[in-house]
């Protein structure tokens, strides 16, 4: 129910995005067999593709060009799915989205030629685009991932961090790469430079919502919707904001050390989902994600009406609700 309301919120973009989905499938192409068949395997294991309708909308702004945006939007969720390739290989995880990831049906050697081979894809795809800002731009985005990647493999296991160190890893985690796809999308299109700011601040405040949203979703939602155990982030030594409140919590702590050395039992991981959805972690987390998304509404308030700003608004809202 919840992915026909998101994909309700594309259908007037429904023909673009169809044109981007076939080019994302050329770009994977490869005459390595293997290589080939694991980089479809994720592409078709689907996604939101929320950076692709970010550049589309983005785009709007401006002066519309397909041929451009499609370049952008295939470069920019290319860079999403290597980044997904090696994260499951650095956590060690055979499932996503309900799939199995590319390093549990391969292996690990596989999965990382893939990842880089799509992250190789992406600089092809956006190297047609003759403008050296969106060069710079695309090229400094990729760097500050990298570094996210670092980060948090820094932190991994690590129960002595802030607020701050939270949200500076979601950031470059989530957050920058959908800053990118709007600012990105409106300086293909020629927009404004105020038009730019305030999309690419749009970006940025959606995206940290959205990486917060995903973070509480890991607690609260299902094993079955998640495609992989609830708490997932936990046993993969991640400690995330609704964690980061009840981390210091005595009758918490037993559950955060046994997620952490791999010894917490099914049932020790059930009653753990329970005690932080009781604890009032899930509520302060919301509270955050709020606060981020009323941020990135006021920046898109005063861009010129239409299909395109409604959207964004209407995107910015199924952020704060969506179950998935």
């Amino acid at each position: 129910m919840e992915k026909l309301k998101l994909m309700s919120l594309y259908a007037d973009f429904r023909q673009d995005l169809s044109f981007i989905e076939k080019e994302l499938e050329q770009s994977v192409d490869s005459s390595s067999p293997v290589i080939r068949q694991a980089s479809l395997h994720l592409l078709r294991a689907g996604g939101k593709r929320i950076r692709p309708i970010f550049v589309i909308l983005s785009s709007k702004f401006g002066e519309y060009s397909m041929e451009n945006v499609a370049k952008v939007a295939v470069s920019l969720e290319l860079i999403h799915m290597a980044s997904l390739v090696h994260d499951d290989v650095i956590d060690n995880s055979d499932f996503r989205r309900g799939f199995e990831t590319v390093k549990s049906r391969w292996n690990n050697r596989i999965a990382m030629y893939t990842g880089d081979y799509i992250f190789s894809r992406a600089l092809v795809s956006i190297g047609e685009i003759e403008m050296p800002a969106v060069h710079q731009l695309l090229a400094e985005t990729m760097l500050e991932i990298c570094k996210g990647e670092i980060i948090q493999l820094e932190y991994q296991q690590i129960t002595d961090q802030s607020f701050r160190d939270y949200l500076r890893r979601i950031k470059r985690k989530t957050a920058l790469l959908l800053s990118s796809s709007c600012e990105l999308g409106a300086l293909v299109s020629n927009a404004n430079a105020d038009t730019v700011g305030k999309l690419k601040r749009f970006g940025y405040f959606a995206g940290m919502a959205f990486q917060i949203v995903d973070d509480i979703l890991d607690i609260t939602s299902t094993d079955e919707k998640l495609g992989k155990p609830a708490g997932s982030d936990l046993l993969n030594g991640h400690i995330t904001l609704p964690t980061l409140y009840i981390k210091d919590d005595p009758e918490f702590q037993p559950f955060l050390i046994r997620s952490f050395d791999g010894t917490l039992t099914e049932e020790e991981r059930i009653r753990m989902l329970g005690y932080i959805r009781q604890s009032g972690a899930i509520e302060k987390a919301q509270a955050v994600s709020t606060l981020y998304l009323k941020k990135a509404i006021s920046e898109v308030e005063s861009l010129p009406d239409g299909d395109a700003k409604n959207a964004l608004l209407q995107i910015a809202a199924f952020i704060g609700r969506r179950k998935f």
